[in-house]
């Protein structure tokens, strides 16, 4: 029997072309597309495909949420996710949630076919460029969700009083976070954390 592959991608040109690639394979066949996270979920629950082929990065839901969702509902659920983005921490919290591989956007077509029958058949899929990056993640302190959102506001280069008031906390508490973020990311500054953050995608570039 072929394997059954969603592909949940809001960029209708790379999901033309992925899913033209997929129909010139005699074992996988295109069970459905969806244009955001949500309207994956909604059709997983329809055509209960073998594999669900995620954009990291799309509207309303984003592939993260989505895959987290996803295996929640059907813990047996085969995600795999591609991204333009090479974030470390994006993708550990992708699999965190449940993928069993990635894949960057950029790669050739043959790869994407490899990893889609690789996680088909229950199979982790990971670029060797990346697995270290990964696994040195995964031994790093983990930020809480306030965290990030204080990261993010060091990011846009808020003071402390500014991102205390844009995130509705008081001063000192902003000061503690902030504190708290440089030590967790190692750094010595909090420009050198936003260069870390950046680095490891625990901030999104505009």
């Amino acid at each position: 029997m072929k394997v059954r592959v969603l592909v949940a991608e809001d960029n209708e040109v790379f999901r033309l072309g992925t899913t033209s690639l997929i129909a010139t394979q005699s074992d996988l066949e295109v069970a459905g597309e969806a244009r955001d996270g949500a309207e994956a979920i909604t059709l997983y629950q329809r055509l209960l495909p073998d594999v669900v082929v995620l954009d990291l990065r799309m509207p309303v839901m984003d592939g993260t949420q989505a895959t987290a969702a996803l295996c929640k509902l059907d813990p047996p659920a085969r995600v795999l996710v591609l991204t333009h983005y090479d974030g470390t921490e994006e993708v550990t919290d992708a699999l965190r949630a449940g993928a069993l591989g990635y894949l960057p956007k950029d790669s050739p077509g043959a790869e994407l076919l490899a990893a889609i029958r690789a996680v088909a058949s229950g199979r982790h899929q990971l670029p060797s460029f990346i697995a270290g990056r990964l696994v040195d993640s995964l031994m790093q302190p983990v930020l809480t969700s306030r965290e990030r959102q204080v990261l993010n506001c060091l990011s846009e280069g808020l003071s402390n009083r500014e991102l205390a008031a844009s995130l509705g906390i008081a001063h000192r508490s902003a000061t503690t976070y902030v504190s708290q973020i440089i030590a967790k990311l190692n750094a010595k500054s909090r420009t050198e954390a936003v260069a870390i953050a950046h680095r490891r995608g625990l901030v999104r570039r505009p």
